[in-house]
């Protein structure tokens, strides 16, 4: 079949044109960013009118503009727009839509909403009630499908249990154990435990993050099967009992449970274990009597690849879905509509056939050197790499907020094979600008260059085992840019000024009497600390268009050359004098007594009493930011002052607390 995601060629036949979704011709988007756009892109080709829905910190969204019509539903917070059901409906009848896609996340595997939908008139592009009810809650799905056969993780739910009952039957399970919500996903709030010892901390942290992000704070506790691999398979389900899989991908590289690389098929599976698995996918699909698109996910041990446990199914659209749309060329969404519709799938098993590699990485608005603490901020300059698909939920003018996730983009490269799709992938993260906001653009570089990654041999343990991220150091072409850019500056301002003085004293020529000039130098410093000097001569050999500048109004020179984004703060000769004398001040004394906040956020919980003796690296306090939770620890054993109170809204490097050393 002709794929609608193949890089165009002179030489390819034109696509044809699909056929029409009968039924629908206005469906709302109840999503934003890259999802929001991705979901248009496809309501075009199919000549279906779309409808966007925004927020106030939206209104300017690219996903607002693309769209045929778009309606406001509430402030920036999510809990009043996105996830207002009563303000999602009002806009899809205002609007005459027949159905809403809601995309992931936010309502997308809500079964009020799709009640709400049903009680409106309105189709919900996702499955029926029952699979939304069953798969929605783990511990639920869990018993569900071992009763049809598949096989399932050793664990137990807490619902209705005692922390003592709890901690009984964590005993008669065994260590290590994973603690993980019962509703909700993303790996929010899961917590590893590996002794009887840290089951309350763990149970307190699970339970506060799934009551603050779903709601709901029953726990489900399962053997932890270490060095394991996440692999995941696409179903779709029509409404005329017809179920298939796209085959798998591979989800194992992961960060506190979150993605960050996926690829299709997997490298470790072989055509045997491929079939197996794809059809224990499509039991469980098939035992809720699922229609759309879903994905099953299971549990696959490093070391026996052909043994595998089911750990949930998500009920929509999946984040890496482009991968298989890649390697299948079958459209999910359209896949989505027409099974929505009431369409029997025109896809058999056997026509499904895997073609080449694809492997995804997410880009974030994050400093992964500080701890992959989200970052906000305007987009100065955004430009996606040619040559691959980029799904991106920002552009030029963009502003990240703290509001929402932080990913902006995801990069998907597609080749004959694996090795060739990791060096395509990579060069196109190098060729991805993003000036104005931090990203991982450089730590996932870093992961795709790892040995074990490169081999395919991985679990999903192998990030945290990465040494600790360091930004690259600036290249030598992006300082000399900088230095240049410094210099015309000061060539403008001195030109602008009257002087009666020889041109020689606002030149920087380096001319000296009596002895040989001395090249100008600018120094700058970067986000780390770190000071560096360059002088506008340096590399003038390098092509304007290789590096790319921006400057933010907060005097931040942001550039991006030889596939490195930094950015450069100028400083003046006395000012770089004076942070390096402090610099190595700080080396030769203790560390600093103050604990500051390392991102804008509320203070959800203190862990110890004003006045109390900690130890070093015990937890002070926690900050909630984007969906994540942020502990701050004591640098050193002393007297605590707490500063702040649970619940207190916090800034970047506001003081939390004090420990001062004992004497």
């Amino acid at each position: 079949m002709t794929s609608p995601f193949s890089e165009p060629s002179p030489f390819s036949e034109p696509a044809p044109v699909p056929e029409p979704v009968e039924g629908f011709q206005i469906v709302l988007v109840a999503n934003r960013g890259e999802i929001a756009r991705r979901v248009i892109r496809t309501l075009r080709r199919l000549g279906i009118r779309s409808v966007a829905v925004y927020s106030d910190a939206d209104a300017a969204a690219p996903h607002v503009r693309e769209a045929d019509v778009a309606v406001r539903i509430g402030p920036a917070a999510a809990a009043q727009s996105y996830l207002d059901i009563d303000a999602v409906i009002a806009a899809a009848v205002q609007t005459g839509a027949q159905a809403v896609h809601p995309g992931y996340g936010f309502l997308s595997e809500n079964v009020t909403f799709a009640r709400a939908c049903a009680a409106a008139g309105i189709v919900f592009i996702g499955p029926g009630e029952r699979a939304l009810e069953v798969m929605g809650d783990k511990i639920r799905a869990k018993d569900h499908v071992a009763a049809h056969g598949v096989p399932t993780v050793p664990g137990f739910s807490a619902a209705g249990m005692t922390d003592a009952d709890i901690a009984a039957s964590a005993g008669a399970t065994g260590f290590p154990l994973l603690v993980k919500p019962s509703a909700g996903g993303g790996g929010k709030g899961m917590q590893v435990v590996r002794s009887a010892a840290d089951l309350p901390d763990a149970l307190a942290t699970a339970r506060r993050v799934a009551a603050a992000a779903f709601g709901d704070d029953t726990m489900l506790l399962e053997r932890l099967i270490e060095r394991p691999r996440h692999i995941e398979v696409q179903v779709l389900a029509d409404a005329h009992g017809g179920v298939i899989h796209l085959g798998e991908r591979e989800c194992t590289l992961q960060r506190r449970h979150q993605k960050v690389i996926e690829e299709a098929p997997s490298p470790v599976l072989d055509a045997e274990t491929r079939a197996r698995l794809g059809a224990a996918a499509c039991a469980a699909a098939a035992s809720v009597d699922y229609r759309g698109a879903g994905t099953v996910e299971f549990l696959v041990a490093a070391d026996r690849p052909d043994e595998f446990f089911f750990i949930e199914m998500n009920t929509r659209l999946q984040v890496e879905h482009p991968v298989t749309e890649l390697v299948t060329g079958v459209d999910l969404v359209e896949q989505q509509l027409r099974i929505a519709a009431g369409e029997p799938l025109a896809i058999a098993q056997d026509d499904v056939h895997l073609d080449g590699h694809a492997i995804e990485a997410r880009v974030y608005a994050e400093s992964p050197e500080r701890g992959f603490l989200p970052a906000t901020g305007g987009v100065l300059l955004w430009r996606a790499a040619p040559g691959v698909r980029t799904d991106g939920a920002v552009e030029t003018g963009s502003v990240v907020t703290a509001d929402y996730d932080p990913m902006i983009a995801k990069v998907i490269a597609h080749a004959p094979d694996r090795a060739a799709a990791l060096r395509r992938l990579d060069a196109a993260l190098a060729d991805t600008v993003v000036l104005g906001v931090d990203t991982n653009i450089g730590f996932l570089r870093t992961l795709l260059a790892d040995p074990g990654v490169q081999r395919g041999d991985m679990d999903t343990g192998l990030i945290e085992r990465l040494p600790a991220y360091t930004a690259p150091e600036p290249p030598a072409a992006a300082l000399a840019a900088a230095a240049r850019r410094e210099a015309d500056r000061d060539a403008a301002a001195a030109a602008a000024r009257p002087s009666h003085a020889s041109a020689l004293w606002s030149a920087r020529s380096g001319w000296r009497a009596g002895g040989p000039a001395v090249a100008a130098t600018a120094s700058f410093e970067t986000g780390d600390g770190r000071i560096h000097a360059a002088a506008p001569g340096e590399h003038a050999h390098v092509p304007a268009a290789d590096v790319t500048t921006a400057s933010s109004d907060d005097g931040l020179l942001w550039i991006h050359a030889d596939g490195v984004t930094t950015a450069l703060r100028p400083l003046s000769r006395r000012v770089a004098a004076e942070k390096r004398r402090a610099a190595r001040e700080r080396e030769a004394a203790a560390s600093d007594p103050e604990l500051r906040a390392p991102m804008p956020g509320a203070v959800v919980a203190v862990h110890v009493s004003d006045g109390a003796e900690v130890a070093a690296g015990d937890r002070i306090a926690t900050i909630e930011a984007m969906k994540m939770e942020h502990p701050v620890a004591a640098p050193h054993a002393g007297i605590v002052r707490i500063d702040v109170a649970v619940g207190d809204q916090v800034r970047r490097d506001q003081v939390l607390a004090h420990v001062k050393e004992n004497d």
